[in-house]
C-alpha cells in the first residue's frame, strides 16, 4: 500500500539584520487579516493568541517605512484592521518570490524528490518510539 506524501517545497524566509525577519507566517497572517478584517481572528485561524498576532503585526509595521496594518479601537462599531496597500504589495511580491525560487530550484527539487526515502523520517517521535 502507497501512501502519498506531500511534495518537497522550499520554504522563503528574508533576514532584516539585525533581528527582523520575513516569512510565510507574517505574510499569512497578512492574508488572514486581509480576509478575516481581525488581527484576532487571524490569529485564532493560526491557532494563535491575539497577544502574539499583534506582537507579529506590530513588528511587520516597523520593519518598514510604511505600516502593513492599520487597526482601529474597539468601540461601538467594534475594532477591526485593514491591511494597507503596501501590505498588499507586500504579500503580492512576497509570493512571486516565493513562486520564483520554486521555478529556479525545480529542477534541484525534483531530483531531491526521486531519491527521497520511501519511509517515514527519523524525526524525534519516531526515534523515540524505536528506542
Amino acid at each position: 500500500m502507497s501512501e502519498s506524501r506531500p511534495d518537497l517545497r522550499p520554504v522563503l524566509r528574508i533576514d532584516f539584520p539585525p533581528a527582523d525577519r520575513l516569512g510565510r507566517g507574517k505574510i499569512l497572517l497578512l492574508e488572514l487579516i486581509r480576509e478575516t478584517g481581525s488581527i484576532s481572528a487571524a490569529g485564532r485561524a493560526m491557532d494563535m493568541s491575539y497577544r502574539r498576532a499583534w506582537l507579529l503585526v506590530d513588528a511587520l509595521n516597523r520593519m518598514f517605512s510604511e505600516p502593513s496594518v492599520d487597526t482601529q479601537r474597539g468601540g461601538k462599531q467594534g475594532g477591526g484592521a485593514l491591511v494597507t496597500p503596501f501590505g498588499e504589495e507586500l504579500i503580492r511580491r512576497y509570493r512571486e518570490m516565493e513562486e520564483k525560487a520554486r521555478v529556479a530550484i525545480g529542477e534541484d527539487l525534483a531530483w531531491l524528490e526521486s531519491v527521497r526515502s520511501s519511509g517515514p523520517s527519523d524525526t524525534a517521535e519516531t526515534v523515540s518510539k524505536k528506542a
